[in-house]
């Protein structure tokens, strides 16, 4: 293993690669890393040298308060590669702020700006080769920083660790997607913590989602927490209805992510023509659109699939199945946005940055 020093970063290379044994056609989302990973330590009040280094497991103190009290969070990003061999990042400048407004939010320290995009910049860098051509081909990124300080006494941790994974990606595929609409459990509530992306906002989806799933359906789509009348987010992406030629999405609150596949779609169907609406979307008014026929979309926005499309939905036992439509502006903003990161069109709004 060859260790070099690039800016501020020390590089430690892995001796061999195994990217011959990855199957880049049968990749499962998420389950394949590259061979290497970034690391930066926080401790005694300051971030410590950065370093890329060979993928490997961690080692780390039981006490850890990560483990105990759920000082986590993550980001999800993209890279993508286009004909000429050139690696591009979609927004990583939202994606960097999101992180520390969560940061702030589970009282961590917020990474410093060269640590997090200059990290990740030379980790693609290194590790390009991962990164397939071709649309619907992908570097799925992970920021992420947890908790390591020891000690089981409930307060904030003093030690952190910063990482970025990278896994390489195809098109997300995830069949046809039916939901139930949320009567009873919340994703979030207000003053909590909904709107960082904390690990544990995840992990308090996983019982009620395994109690749709058992009923057949895939996702929740989650309502306010006080009165259950509020549309917001399905499973872990935003969501958008479309009634008659109106497009619909809930604004972002301390309940609903800032998603970042969400203000971009928003902005692409307003660049568009379609008339966007970003407003509380009730339960009732989404019911009602479905028996008269006005409901002609649900979609989902999120990094992993981009546009998920919802078939259908139940309401206090009752379900309605949409009617697929030809020209439908999930297809159409889908095509729109792939198209734009993976430079298939131009860029006429500045969201792609090229790593170099």
């Amino acid at each position: 293993m060859s260790t070099t020093q690039t800016s501020k970063i020390e590089i430690r290379k892995a001796t061999s690669s195994k990217i011959s044994s990855v199957d880049f056609e049968n990749l499962s989302f998420g389950a394949v890393f590259t061979d290497h990973l970034f690391e930066c330590d926080y401790k005694n009040g300051q971030w410590q040298t950065p370093v890329i280094k060979p993928y490997a497991p961690i080692l780390m103190d039981p006490s850890s308060k990560v483990f105990h009290y759920g000082q986590a969070i993550f980001e999800g990003m993209k890279a993508y590669k286009d004909e000429n061999n050139d690696v591009w990042l979609f927004r990583p400048d939202e994606n960097y702020k999101r992180f520390n407004n969560s940061a702030v939010r589970m009282a961590m320290p917020e990474v410093p700006e060269d640590i997090f995009l200059e990290g990740l910049n030379e980790l693609l860098k290194i590790d390009q080769e991962w990164i397939q051509r071709g649309n619907g081909a992908s570097m799925y990124i992970r920021p992420f920083m947890i908790a390591t300080g020891p000690g089981v006494i409930a307060n904030p941790s003093d030690e952190y660790k910063f990482m970025i994974l990278l896994s390489p990606a195809k098109s997300y595929y995830g069949g046809e997607v039916k939901v139930i609409i949320a009567e009873h459990y919340s994703r979030a509530a207000n003053g909590g913590i909904g709107a960082a992306k904390a690990a544990g906002n995840y992990a308090a989806q996983f019982y009620p989602t395994n109690l749709a799933n058992k009923e057949g359906f895939q996702q929740v789509i989650w309502t306010d927490d006080a009165t259950h009348t509020k549309l917001e987010e399905a499973g872990t992406m935003n969501v958008f209805f479309r009634i008659n030629d109106t497009l619909l999405t809930a604004p972002t609150s301390e309940r609903i992510l800032d998603g970042i596949t969400r203000k971009s779609l928003i902005a692409m169907a307003e660049k568009e023509g379609l008339n966007v609406e970003v407003r509380p979307v009730i339960v009732s008014e989404l019911v009602e659109a479905a028996k008269n026929g006005s409901l002609k979309e649900i979609f989902g926005a999120g990094t992993a699939a981009v546009i998920s499309v919802i078939k259908g939905f139940s309401y206090k036992d009752e379900y309605f199945e949409l009617t697929p439509i030809e020209n439908s502006y999930a297809s159409f903003l889908k095509e729109k946005l792939t198209s734009l990161q993976n430079k298939l069109s131009e860029d006429t709004y500045g969201w792609t940055v090229k790593v170099q």
